[in-house]
């Protein structure tokens, strides 16, 4: 077990790994407790009156996002001993900009959250590129495939201009949308489009690719 609590830096043999397709539900769980707590809102609040005592759809929504972000850290520890760099700093402004909601009952501060967040990552990600020469993106899909340094630099730029595109889009939907509208656009809308972007980045996966080591695979059967 190590005694890291972030995860190690990419290509270390201290680095675990979770099997994708959990590391995937991980990820992307929180969502979708987010996408049915606002759909099924007024249902979850008839059956369960403390739900109702936080207000309408969007914060029994927000509260319950808040919950299952917690929770998939709390499983990616649990597994490996370590949290990841990025869902631990979106779950940190999960729990923040949640609180705030709730607290002053105003929905605008979930809202912001994706442009936030998608912000600091772009300039996490180009600030570490530029500034320190360091390609952080490497920490967060190393577990997924093994790149040279020119292709870590070179999709780490990347996707720090798409997430500059995502935190843009988040403030041109909520500002001039419905509410329903932008939390079905953050489900079924942002990721199709991190889908395809990812698509994209193939060519220049596999011109880049190098071996990769063996590792023990969390969450998979020996």
């Amino acid at each position: 077990m190590t005694e890291r609590i972030i995860e190690a830096k990419p290509n270390s043999p201290e680095r675990p790994a979770l099997k994708p397709g959990l590391k995937f539900a991980l990820e992307l769980g929180p969502l979708l407790v987010f996408f049915f707590a606002n759909y099924r809102g007024e249902w979850l609040a008839s059956h369960f009156p403390a739900l109702a005592s936080l207000g309408g759809p969007i914060f029994i929504a927000t509260a319950l996002f808040m919950v299952a972000t917690v929770v998939a850290l709390a499983v990616s520890w649990t597994l490996t001993r370590t949290l990841p760099i990025m869902p631990l700093v979106s779950g940190v402004f999960v729990v923040l900009f949640g609180g705030l909601t709730l607290w002053l009952q105003n929905d605008v501060f979930i809202k912001m959250k994706p442009t936030i967040v998608n912000g600091i990552f772009a300039t996490i990600l180009l600030g570490g590129l530029f500034l320190f020469n360091r390609p952080l993106l490497g920490y967060v899909f190393d577990g997924a495939f093994k790149l040279d340094d020119e292709g870590w630099r070179k999709l780490t730029l990347r996707w720090g201009l798409f997430f500059v595109v995502l935190a843009v889009i988040n403030e041109v939907v909520w500002r001039n949308f419905s509410e329903n509208f932008w939390v079905n656009f953050k489900v079924w809308g942002t990721m199709p489009i991190t889908m395809a972007f990812m698509l994209f980045q193939i060519p220049l996966l596999k011109r880049h690719e190098i071996g990769t080591p063996d590792k023990r695979v969390f969450g998979k059967n020996d």
